[in-house]
């Protein structure tokens, strides 16, 4: 069975690219997406969701960002992945993502790929 994903991204143009790219290259289907930290945050504490992977953008629409996300996954269940996959990866966000639990963070204009061998190695390992 494929694993779900959940995207954060509000870049409409960058979501489609990555669902496409998780689904081609990593076997992972994306069971919804939110571009905003409320609806992140309402569907991926949600009980009711299924999800192994969010993936989660650090600059949102108003009125929230990726950090909140983080912060409210905290207590997600074991085995669930997160990673950050945002254009503002310097050391101090990646220390300050890994903090809040994050599994990793991807630069978006150089880590994509790196994002994909990630989720790939997920994908595998789901397989058995």
């Amino acid at each position: 069975m494929a694993l779900k994903a959940f995207v954060v991204e509000d870049n409409v143009s960058i979501r489609e690219s990555l669902i496409e790219a998780l689904a081609e290259l990593a076997d992972i289907q994306t069971g919804g997406v939110a571009s905003n930290e409320r609806a992140a945050i309402a569907w991926l504490t949600n009980p009711d969701n299924e999800w192994d992977i969010a993936i989660v953008d650090l600059i949102l629409e108003p009125g929230g960002s990726g950090f909140g996300v983080l912060r409210a996954l905290q207590g997600r269940k074991p085995g669930r992945k997160m990673v950050v996959l945002t254009g503002a990866a310097n050391p101090e966000v990646r220390h300050q993502c890994e903090a809040l639990g994050s599994d990793g963070v991807f630069d978006k204009s150089i880590e994509t790929d790196a994002l994909m061998d990630y989720c790939l190695r997920l994908s595998q390992a789901a397989a058995g």
